[in-house]
């Protein structure tokens, strides 16, 4: 029988898994596996950093709610890959790293790029494992896919030496598993504790966050919200799981958008915090009110009482959970009674939502020259005001302005970086929101310093024609930390904070994409049209006032440690 080799082996895997992408940047240690894709189903996307390779996956995980696979070679491609697992981490991304790397045979003689890999990402993973056999590759491939994705999903490692990938192999000893995890436990008892307070409470807010998006239980929240008359707010990957503009929905659960968050969670004297984590978002627990009770449900044990005591603790899938209630309260008929006895409160929280936006209507509005970054992103709201629109963000004051502003109506939508508040996520993301939605209009805003991280990202659109559209927001600094210095310290430090006019638009236009200049909120939309228009990988390059401070940048000089000397 004819011999196969071990790259072999992890390409048929791969195959067998249905995978549609990997996301890569080629090197010498993982030639084996490349040389068995070419011409595969599967598809090798190629970026020009191995960091933005594995954004690229990360979006595409969070986006299709299944693993996606990164590939790196050896050594610096393994180390440029760290930064974007530590944010798939925090966003419970189902990443899968594939690592070439030295031969066993050649460890510890000064191979080229030689290093102990394993140890140093094992902590930012769920699982870490290196294939020292080549008849193995496809359990391990297996291994992999069901870690990453079972119970509260999130990246894993696989490493393979390249002696291990050119091994020949004997076909007979090769066991080829392809497993499933279909696991949605439930607690039936916790659904009916959860009525019960429903039943006593005056003042309830339901927090959903990535759990509910990652569970597919935005229908069943819809229900649950509809048949209660509970208000809502979404959080991280739950934004859209309920659309915006319902009438139950208030948007963001982020205390600093304009609106009904902070007044609400402040006030609730029931949280019902499904699928999220209490953490510097909420302000670490001490927004909501001390003596309001606090119900968590969670996949992940570990995140239930984290920051703050709970009355009622949930270990299990989101959307079972949901399923329940709703089963329960249709069973029981109390619908109505819950309606009635809360709307007076959702009148309260309605109330709030228009007194809260109010003083933020001028600075959306506002004709200011430099252009205010509250103006730029109303003007990029309404412009993708449809529901086939993509939205992506970077970190940083670009997305606290857009945080406070964007409406978002559909699920898997809306992406930022997430809690590890990594720059350089927002052209990869853009690109693989493209490359999954090439029908809808994809557009991404980003500050001018994160825009410096993956520059060449607009190289790849460009070379694989995705044109996506991306919108600067220039202050010509970092101005994030520009803001919090000068909140702390009375003044900025120009060295490290200060970069200067830069013309991005005109780079991306040699590159061969298109360009726009805009200096006045009038010109927003018209450069938006243009660059749509154009059929174009685009930049839209807009000089933003550089003196507003934001939310952000407030949270930023409180934090902390964050003081002259420490």
């Amino acid at each position: 029988m004819e011999q196969v080799i071990g790259g072999g082996l992890a390409a048929e895997a791969l195959i067998e898994r249905g995978v549609e992408y990997i996301f890569t940047l080629s090197g010498g240690h993982i030639t084996p596996i490349y040389q068995y894709l070419e011409g595969s189903p599967v598809a090798l996307f190629d970026t020009r950093h191995e960091q933005a390779a594995v954004f690229m996956a990360e979006a595409w995980a969070r986006m299709t709610r299944k693993p996606a696979v990164a590939m790196v070679t050896a050594g610096p491609g393994f180390t440029n890959a760290l930064s974007g697992i530590a944010n798939a981490r925090l966003s419970n991304a189902p990443v899968i790293l594939i690592a070439g790397c030295v031969g066993l045979e050649s460890v510890e003689k000064l191979d080229l790029q030689d290093m102990s890999q394993l140890p140093v990402i094992a902590p930012m993973v769920k699982k870490a494992w290196v294939c020292t056999l080549a008849e193995r590759i496809p359990e391990f491939i297996d291994l992999a896919f069901r870690t990453a994705l079972a119970g509260r999903p999130g990246p894993v490692y696989l490493e393979l030496p390249c002696d291990v990938l050119n091994a020949k192999v004997d076909p007979v000893k090769v066991r080829r598993p392809r497993s499933r995890v279909e696991s949605r436990p439930l607690d039936p008892e916790g659904a009916q504790k959860i009525i019960a307070m429903l039943q006593t409470a005056n003042a309830p807010v339901v927090i959903a966050g990535s759990g509910v998006w990652y569970a597919d239980a935005g229908d069943a929240l819809r229900v649950f919200v509809e048949q209660t008359g509970v208000p809502v707010f979404t959080g991280n990957s739950g934004r859209g799981s309920i659309s915006d503009t319902h009438p139950l929905c208030f948007q963001s659960s982020l205390p600093i958008r304009p609106g009904a968050a902070f007044f609400t969670l402040a006030s609730a004297d029931l949280v019902l915090f499904l699928g999220s984590r209490l953490s510097l978002y909420y302000i670490f627990g001490d927004i909501f009110r001390k003596e309001a009770k606090f119900i968590q449900a969670d996949i992940e044990a570990e995140e239930i009482g984290r920051n703050r005591s709970v009355d009622l603790g949930v270990v299990g899938d989101v959307r079972a959970l949901l399923e329940e209630l709703n089963r329960v309260i249709e069973a029981r008929g109390i619908g109505g009674t819950f309606r009635s006895r809360f709307q007076g409160w959702v009148e309260t929280v309605r109330k709030a939502d228009v007194d809260g936006k109010t003083p933020t209507q001028a600075l959306w509005d506002s004709s200011a020259v430099p252009i205010h970054p509250l103006r730029l992103a109303r003007e990029v709201d309404a412009f993708m005001d449809r529901e086939e629109g993509e939205g992506g963000l970077e970190a940083g004051d670009t997305q606290v302005w857009m945080g406070m502003t964007r409406t978002v109506r559909k699920g898997g939508h809306y992406m930022d970086s997430g809690l590890y508040g990594c720059l350089a996520v927002g052209l990869p993301f853009a690109n693989a929101a493209k490359l999954r939605h090439p029908e809808s209009r994809v557009l991404l805003i980003i500050g001018d310093g994160s825009v410096g991280f993956n520059f060449m990202e607009f190289h790849t659109a460009i070379r694989r024609g995705l044109p996506i559209v991306v919108v600067i927001a220039n202050d010509q600094s970092w101005g994030m930390i520009a803001h919090s210095q000068t909140l702390r310290l009375g003044h900025s430090i120009p060295d490290g904070t200060w970069l200067g006019r830069v013309d991005y638009h005109r780079l991306v236009e040699a590159l061969g994409g298109f360009g726009a200049l805009v200096e006045r909120p009038e010109e927003i939309r018209p450069a938006l049209e243009a660059a749509f228009s154009s059929g174009k990988t685009a930049c839209i390059n807009v000089m933003v006032d550089p003196t507003v401070i934001s939310p952000g940048s407030v949270a930023l000089a409180n934090l902390g440690g964050y003081r002259t000397g420490q």
